[in-house]
């Protein structure tokens, strides 16, 4: 197989991935029965271990209105709490809850096992291999990103 054939069919093969990863991320939604910009949020929350509206807002490229609507949202179903910040009581910050906590462990929980398990499978120099094309796909996404916003029209 030629070089330029493999490129092809890995590039094929990431279009796949991404299309396999939105649909694990739209059933987790429909099983946490939130819509996908909340579970973008939800997840952003939990990770960091709680943030500022506006952080949030940042984070998922949200508007100040929006965020506080998904704020709302994730509130309502339980999945989300906002509290003064501890070292400025000025600040309001955005956490999740043992329910959300509880139930994305249900439903993304059994991913990290299986994952390890396909990586155990591969050598050390082709996990490095792996890791250094995902920090560097991450990063040629984020340019990408911010390429398209940049020539936004409307």
């Amino acid at each position: 197989m030629s070089k330029q054939t493999l490129i092809a069919e890995i590039t094929s093969a990431v279009v796949r991935f991404q299309n396999a990863t939105e649909r694990v991320d739209a059933a987790a939604a429909a099983a946490l029965g939130i819509n996908r910009t909340d579970l973008a949020c939800i997840g952003l929350l939990a990770i960091s271990g709680g943030m500022t509206a506006g952080r949030l807002a940042t984070e998922a490229g949200l508007s100040p209105a929006a965020t506080t609507t998904v704020i709302e949202r994730l509130e309502a179903a339980g999945y989300a709490v906002r509290s003064k910040d501890g070292a400025d009581r000025r600040r309001v910050v955005v956490t999740t809850t043992p329910l959300a906590e509880e139930r994305i462990e249900q439903v993304y929980g059994p991913v990290l096992p299986a994952g390890t398990a396909l990586l155990s499978r591969y050598t050390r120099a082709e996990l490095e291999t792996i890791q250094r094309f995902l920090t560097q796909g991450e990063e040629l996404q984020d340019r990408q990103a911010e390429r398209i916003r940049s020539q936004r029209t409307v």
